[in-house]
């Protein structure tokens, strides 16, 4: 089992020689193997000099620079696309996250798991960034049904199908777990040591949650209704177009049984705006539909876990015959 350590790296100069010693130190003392790719995201620092410096001093380690910031689910999926283990596990270059946790990580995925998240569950971060942070984790777990006590945790592991499935953009690098989840992929979590920062500063301020619930709300919606938007979109607009319709049929009692005017009542305009709106709605659902139709990207349906054939099983077949046949003690 080879293992693939991508970290993304955004002004860490002071911890990146460190986090990579501890990472190697792990690897040979539980004799795995493995590659560590480093991932320059645009840094202003002498991040990008450290790293040339831990490259040309260790063969397990290969590295990328972006032209600028990125984001980190750019950087996770450039690094991931370098990636040839089989196992990618994914952590934060400031030395919060601890590499003695990895050996954890495998014997979890051992189990079958095909997405395991870290849980810190003593976290060393200042208060008024982890009970937003509990917070919008419950919300995450309520709304997906993928129930992690933290979402939010930058050490993963995950095998290497699920970033050949999926595809990263924004900030969606939190809901890897949820997007891998609606893909059928299993989903654990074990909880892990956290250590408290001692070098630069958190790149994340208060905007990060608003950012947060609005990629929440992007993920449910694609995960929901992602190839099937007209229920979403259809519901809403049948919803409008009965209420208005509804409207109007009582408007035209209250006419026929002579309680005239109707046109200066409110209900009126309500009533007929309410019917454009939901009419609109289903329209933009069957416009939706006709483009999802006409993509015609057959992988983004499914995900196929195993192929097996009657030629596989014959052909495997006979090998174990020929073995047995070869050594008749």
């Amino acid at each position: 089992m080879k293992v693939s350590l991508v970290i993304p790296i955004y002004n860490e100069m002071h911890s990146i020689e460190e986090l990579c010693n501890e990472i190697h130190e792990v690897m040979e003392t539980h004799s795995i193997e493995a590659e560590i790719i480093l991932v320059d995201d645009g840094s202003t620092d002498e991040s990008w000099k450290e790293i040339e410096k831990i490259v040309s001093l260790k063969s397990c380690v290969q590295a990328i620079r972006f032209r600028r910031n990125f984001g980190k689910a750019a950087a996770l999926s450039a690094g991931s696309s370098l990636a040839t283990g089989t196992i990618l596990i994914t952590m934060d270059a400031d030395l919060q996250d601890d590499p003695v946790e990895i050996p954890c990580f495998l014997q979890a995925m051992e189990k079958g798991i095909d997405v395991v998240s870290g849980w810190k569950q003593n976290r060393k971060d200042p208060w008024h960034k982890v009970w937003p942070s509990k917070v919008f984790n419950r919300l995450v777990s309520m709304l997906t049904g993928v129930v992690l006590h933290d979402h939010n945790c930058g050490m993963k592991a995950y095998r290497s199908e699920v970033f050949q499935e999926i595809e990263l953009y924004g900030e969606l690098h939190r809901f890897v777990p949820v997007l891998a989840y609606a893909r059928g992929f299993r989903v654990g979590e074990i909880p892990i040591r956290h250590r408290a920062r001692e070098h630069g500063e958190s790149k994340y301020g208060t905007s990060r949650f608003i950012k947060g619930f609005l990629d929440l709300l992007t993920v449910k919606f694609l995960t929901g209704f992602g190839h099937r938007p007209q229920h979403f979109l259809g519901t809403a607009g049948l919803l409008g177009v009965a209420m208005g319709g509804a409207g109007l049929v009582y408007l035209a009692f209250c006419w026929f049984s002579g309680e005239r005017p109707i046109g200066t009542r409110p209900l009126l305009q309500y009533s007929i705006a309410a019917l454009l709106l939901g009419s609109q709605v289903i329209t933009i659902g069957f416009l939706a539909e006709l483009i999802i139709s006409h993509q015609g990207r057959q992988e983004g349906r499914f995900s196929v876990a195993e192929q097996i054939s009657s030629k596989t099983m014959h052909s495997s077949d006979g090998i174990q015959q020929g073995k047995e046949h070869h050594n008749p003690a």
